[in-house]
């Protein structure tokens, strides 16, 4: 990895720092790499939950590097696996993600953050989606924060790029936790061991299911549970780690989760 992202596998987790002064932008390069980095996150067996934050303490990411964009690259451009960040579209990432927001997250840092499963915030923390104000549109945003936080709130932040601070951010949902800066990665990391002792097979299930069923109806995403049309609900059911959550409530222990 280059020195624009930087890795650190504790255990079952990984963290993963963006490292661009000043204002930890990406760019295609660093979009590239970082959809590598979930890549290898999503296929390797030994690690469960990852942690996404950056350097410093203002900036977590404004989005896409417009430096770089001067200089020619297109927002056409090979953002690489999983898309811009590689967060945003990768296939079958069925494993657990903490956005850490450090600061300020604009933009494409924004939609990068709400591709996460659960977002810790520093009670300095901003946001805006200031894309209207240039011309053009978050799309990913345009797509994602409907679903996530009241639609006539989503709507306002789109249509006037105005910013936001981490108060509102919770308040509308948008944030689970606000803590002081200084406690910022401990909390991340609290809660990323928590997570990482639980059954993996279980998340996986959880995300699979969450994903797939969002625009269909109840009973149709029901029905596609119950006739074993999930891959990760099926390979859940024929697990080991089902039997050993039954024998583990029996015996009031517990549970070993291995994965299998």
């Amino acid at each position: 990895m280059t020195q624009n992202v930087l890795t650190e596998r504790r255990g079952a987790v990984l963290e993963v720092t963006l490292n661009r002064p000043k204002a930890n932008a990406i760019d295609m390069a660093t979009s590239r790499e970082l959809g590598e980095i979930f890549t290898d996150f999503r296929d390797d067996p030994e690690l469960r939950v990852a942690i996404l934050t950056a350097q410093g303490e203002k900036f977590f990411c404004p989005g896409w590097d417009l430096k770089a964009a001067a200089e020619g690259e297109g927002a056409d451009g090979d953002y690489g696996k999983g898309g811009f960040g590689g967060l945003q579209e990768l296939r079958g990432l069925n494993k657990p993600v903490i956005a850490a927001v450090n600061g300020i997250a604009c933009g494409g840092g924004l939609e990068l953050a709400i591709s996460a499963d659960i977002i810790i915030a520093a009670d300095h923390a901003s946001f805006a989606l200031p894309e209207i104000k240039s011309g053009t549109v978050a799309d990913a945003a345009t797509l994602r924060l409907p679903k996530r936080i009241p639609y006539h709130i989503a709507m306002e932040l789109l249509f006037t790029g105005r910013w936001f601070d981490v108060e509102e951010a919770h308040r509308w949902g948008l944030v689970n936790r606000i803590v002081p800066a200084a406690d910022l990665m401990a909390e991340a990391r609290k809660m990323a061991d928590e997570l990482a002792s639980g059954p993996p097979l279980v998340f996986a299930a959880i995300k699979e299911i969450a994903r797939e069923a969002e625009d269909m109806k109840f009973q149709d995403a029901l029905n596609r549970i119950n006739r074993s049309q999930f891959e990760t609900v099926e390979k859940l059911y024929r697990s080991e780690d089902q039997k050993e959550g039954a024998r583990a409530f029996a015996e009031k222990r517990d549970p070993v989760w291995k994965g299998r």
